[in-house]
């Protein structure tokens, strides 16, 4: 049985009536009361911008269909329930990749518009919402509009990274990139701290397509950030043979003390260390370099009933990054280590959405195990340094940012709003504007 809740289950939902589009012709199923709708695609978002609490959801699993693709010139239309993992499997054999990807295939072309999703590749490519050249979407009032940055174009700017707020979308066109192989050329390299993490992010940018590095948030010191650099750009070599898609379901509900601060220092020491040189070159197929999480299905169950917090954020670069070594002071002074952390830079790509989340500057991606009030407490502290350095908070991970953190994160707001669709809304949307 499908559940409509968030990756990273939290907020417990109580109360949600769901609602089914069985094409993307179909009038927009709307409830028989006042209660507001949200498109609901596979439910990756981390935090309570994918649920609508005491409201109802529109399940766009049945828009699934591939509606054309040009050969010629890599531009794919498809429904919007169609996720990245369907476009993958088609299209990799057929010589073609997504233009941006984040770091799961299980979301949807929807929900990808809808969050603006970013990837390893943003200092290069820029948002998703860069590639999409039209969509179609399905107001309140019955409207059945398509949207592109010369027709709808207000409405095309408020949907890329407006949440899913602004009507439901029914198809998206993209343009895929050509590729000549499903393997990467890729690079490790172990860095010591967060300054050397600067000098390699500095140097190896310009050189690779896609960049991301995971940092150790349990150490202090001279060893303050030390992770794992991760490079690559797609290759024209491959192997004699293609591994095995595997996908290894979790197997139960972990108990909430597994994930304590003891097995987060072991977990992160073992992991920096698995490394022994410090660079290790390898010809690498793109599922475990994109989606390593992936194979591993109901990964969130090992946060336990609880659940989890996400919380990305991204600042801009300063001289010597005291702003992200204060945060990481932060985090290890409070020994609620982050089980997964992932740091990278943005580029200075401006995206065509009015929300969108990225912007120049770095951008850390944190899980915490839901430990009540200490946790919240911590974000809370973090929201501080982050909007003091004139930072943001990312809304599709978000599940506590407070209404004054949210105004800070989005000085665009006065100009998406009017776009809102007066029958939609989220928990999230209340939450950030009450």
């Amino acid at each position: 049985m499908k559940r409509y809740e968030s990756w990273g289950r939290y907020p417990t939902i109580r109360d949600q009536k769901v609602l089914t589009i069985s094409s993307r012709k179909a009038p927009l199923p709307l409830p028989d009361d006042e209660r507001s709708v949200l498109p609901y695609g596979l439910g990756r978002s981390y935090g309570d911008s994918c649920v609508n609490d005491n409201n109802a959801i529109i399940d766009t699993s049945a828009l699934s269909n591939l509606i054309a693709f040009d050969p010629n010139t890599g531009i794919l239309r498809a429904e919007s329930g169609v996720s990245l993992a369907t476009i993958l499997k088609v299209f990799v054999p057929k010589g073609w990749f997504l233009p941006v990807t984040p770091g799961t295939k299980f979301v949807t072309l929807g929900g990808a518009v809808a969050n603006d999703i970013h990837g390893k590749n943003h200092h290069r490519a820029g948002t998703f919402g860069r590639h999409v050249s039209q969509f179609g979407l399905i107001r309140s009032s019955g409207e059945h509009l398509t949207c592109s940055p010369t027709s709808n174009s207000d409405l095309f700017r408020a949907t890329i990274g407006g949440l899913g707020l602004t009507g439901l979308v029914t198809w998206v066109e993209i343009k895929l990139v050509s590729i000549k192989s499903p393997y990467l050329d890729t690079r490790t390299i172990k860095f010591r701290n967060l300054d050397e993490f600067v000098e390699v992010s500095r140097e190896n940018d310009p050189v690779y397509d896609y960049s991301v590095s995971w940092v150790d948030c349990t150490t202090e010191g001279d060893q303050l950030g030390r992770g794992l650099f991760m490079a690559g750009n797609f290759s024209e070599r491959r192997k004699s043979r293609q591994p095995k898609s595997l996908s290894i379901p979790f197997p139960c509900q972990a108990p909430s003390w597994l994930l304590n601060s003891y097995f987060m220092r072991s977990f992160n020491t073992l992991y920096y260390n698995k490394q022994l040189s410090r660079t290790v070159d390898a010809l690498t197929h793109y599922e475990p370099f994109f989606y390593p999480l992936d194979a591993i299905l109901d990964w969130n169950r090992m946060y336990g009933k609880r659940g989890f917090f996400q919380y990305q954020f991204v600042v801009p670069f300063d001289e010597k990054g005291e702003t992200i070594k204060e945060i990481f002071r932060r985090i290890t002074r409070s020994k609620r280590a982050s089980f997964l952390a992932v740091l990278k830079t943005f580029g200075d790509i401006e995206s065509p959405g009015i929300m969108s989340f990225p912007r120049k500057g770095i951008t850390l991606a944190l899980d915490f195990p839901n430990d009540g009030a200490p946790t919240l407490a911590l974000m809370k502290e973090l929201d501080t340094i982050v909007l003091q350095a004139g930072g943001s908070i990312y809304p599709a991970k978000d599940a506590r940012m407070s209404h004054e953190a949210f105004l800070a994160s989005h000085p665009r707001l006065a100009e998406f709003e009017p776009h809102i669709d007066p029958r939609f809304s989220s928990s999230f949307w209340r939450r950030v504007r009450n």
